[in-house]
């Protein structure tokens, strides 16, 4: 007995030691990674300095202000150098309140000088000549990490750039910073152990939302004047609603994909999208418009040869356009509801035609077909890549949710049956829809088309050129977007059916909006509802906006609806 005993503790001892020297292991990746973001950084400011002396009498804020389809003017012209808007962004981004204040640049690219004078080379200006471009974390640049957030990443240089970085350098753009990430992607608040925690440049008490954060906050704080973002659940339409910004989630097929989530199992079915963020609506389409060129289409043939419909974009033929303001799943708080009534009032004055819209079973939508899409193995795919990891605190409630055990969560939705509503809520916490065969998962993707077919001849029936509603918003308080996961519905929905959709800023929250707030009650003034309450509160003046949807490969359809939303709210 003794002996066992022995053997026992000696057991127990080594598991110890090991557990110790396994988080000295990650702790020391995770400081290895963190130094060398912090002396890229410092490269960064060096290369500023030293072109400051050379170049003394740069007007850096006239440069800064200038609209990307202006700044793309006077780079083309000659009337302004690459190496002169460059570095004016770098110094910006370099600068106190970008950079150090929100925490939004996860590694600075120093090969930007490169291909600076790579562009200059050419005898061909492409469309994108001379633009610095900031992409997201996870979007492969040669020589460098994607890290999704996780410490496992932290190994594996990219070998190459991914297709969406090479027609971007072929269009003489200059990808020049890589952005924060929440961990695994999978949240709308932007936090990871490794990188630490992004603010909204807007208000440091609220989140820039995410996926894709660092893109929104970056963008928003003046330091990039167009990004790249990824979508697969509101990923890019999210930041723009939080951070003021305008933001593309196309048809995933359009452009070229590239990994969306460390664990996504079910890509065929929920693909996740990549898109453009930026200040105005004519930044999305200049640069729908170079990617959507022979170099991708050649470079990725799974692209469809498609190229930007310019004639579409500029049409000022008035639409019929479809409009709802609730979901019937989660009501968004009153200022969000009234930006899509006045834009509908806006839209209507100006001579298009305006149909109310019901989209159908959102609650089955968000249960059945986007939270199972993730989770149909229970949540095991994406419990797996924090092994060896730290997990960040906004993703703790949902990691130690998924680990209980089928049975409990099998017992908990027996419990809560008579509750339908709650229950509903209740998904994304218990993760209790599961696909327990093949079989199911076949059915699964079944139904996912079956729901997109009906929408569609909904939406037929109607005669309707595109749908006007509303998009989650204003910017959360730091570390709620983890307590309310299915508030995403009003994106969400639109992955489900992979239609193109965008968001436009509109107007931003007034007295008058929070003082309604204080009588939200929701669906049932539930928890859910009262956390939905208390996490958009105190938001007075920040960005409030609209989401404009059309159906699959319209892209430039949707963008018409959206310059056009943009140009009445300016004009209000």
């Amino acid at each position: 007995t003794s002996a066992a005993l022995a053997l026992l503790g000696g057991s127990v001892a080594a598991l110890v030691v090991w557990k110790w020297l396994g988080k000295k292991m990650i702790q020391k990746k995770m400081e290895e990674a963190q130094r060398t973001r912090d002396e890229g950084l410092k490269k960064m400011a060096k290369a500023v300095q030293q072109f400051r002396e050379q170049v003394p009498s740069v007007q850096t804020d006239g440069i800064l202000s200038l609209p990307l389809l202006e700044l793309t003017g006077r780079l083309q012209e000659g009337s302004l150098s690459p190496r002169t808007v460059l570095y004016t962004y770098l110094e910006k981004v370099s600068a106190l309140e970008v950079t150090q204040q929100t925490n939004c640049l996860r590694h600075f690219i120093p090969e930007c000088e490169e291909q600076l004078q790579e562009i200059q080379q050419h005898k061909e200006k492409g469309l994108l000549y001379g633009i610095p471009v900031s992409i997201k974390d996870h979007i492969g640049h040669k020589g460098h990490l994607a890290t999704c957030g996780l410490v496992q990443c932290l190994g594996t240089l990219m070998e190459e750039d991914s297709v969406l970085v090479k027609v971007l350098k072929r269009q003489g753009a200059i990808p020049f910073a890589m952005t924060n990430v929440p961990q695994s992607l999978f949240s709308y608040d932007c936090s990871n152990p490794i990188f630490g925690k992004t603010l909204n440049p807007l208000n440091h008490q609220k989140s820039p939302g995410g996926s894709s954060g660092g893109e929104g906050a970056l963008i928003a704080g003046g330091g990039s004047i167009l990004g790249i973002g990824s979508d697969v659940g509101g990923s890019i339409r999210l930041p723009s609603s939080f951070c003021g910004l305008c933001g593309l989630k196309p048809t995933a097929e359009r452009l070229r994909w590239v990994l969306g989530l460390p664990f996504q199992p079910c890509s065929w079915s929920l693909p996740c999208a990549m898109g453009p963020m930026a200040r105005d609506v004519d930044s999305l389409a200049l640069c729908m418009k170079a990617l959507l060129c022979q170099e991708m289409f050649q470079l990725d043939p799974t692209v469809p040869p498609i190229p930007f419909n310019e004639q579409v974009y500029s049409s000022s033929t008035p639409l019929r356009v479809g409009y709802y303001d609730t979901d019937g799943f989660f009501p968004l708080p009153p200022c969000m509801r009234r930006a899509v009534k006045e834009t509908r009032h806006a839209l209507q004055a100006a001579g298009h035609q305006l149909v109310l819209f019901s989209p159908p079973r959102i609650p089955y939508v968000m249960t059945e077909l986007f939270m199972k899409t993730f989770f149909a193995d229970g949540g095991s795919t994406w419990l797996d890549v924090f092994t060896g990891d730290i997990v960040d605190p906004g993703l703790k409630p949902q990691v130690n949710t998924c680990k209980i055990p089928r049975l409990v969560k099998k017992l908990l939705a027996l419990l809560l049956k008579p509750l339908q509503f709650l229950l509903l809520k209740l998904k994304h916490v218990t993760m209790i829809s599961t696909c327990r065969s093949v079989k199911e998962m076949w059915n699964h993707h079944h139904q996912i088309q079956v729901y997109r077919s009906q929408f569609i001849t909904q939406w037929k029936e109607l005669q309707l050129d595109v749908v006007l509603c509303p998009v989650l918003g204003p910017a959360f308080t730091i570390g709620y977007p983890g307590k309310l996961l299915t508030a995403i519905s009003s994106t969400a929905l639109f992955n489900v059916l992979n239609f193109p959709a965008g968001v436009v800023p509109v107007s931003t929250v007034t007295e008058a909006d929070e003082e309604e707030l204080k009588l939200y009650k929701g669906c049932c003034n539930d928890p859910w509802d009262r956390t939905l309450k208390q996490a958009v509160s105190g938001a007075v003046g920040m960005p409030v906006a609209v989401q404009c949807v059309a159906l699959p490969w319209q892209e430039e359809l949707c963008l018409r609806f959206m310059k056009e939303v943009e140009t009445l709210s300016r004009d209000k």
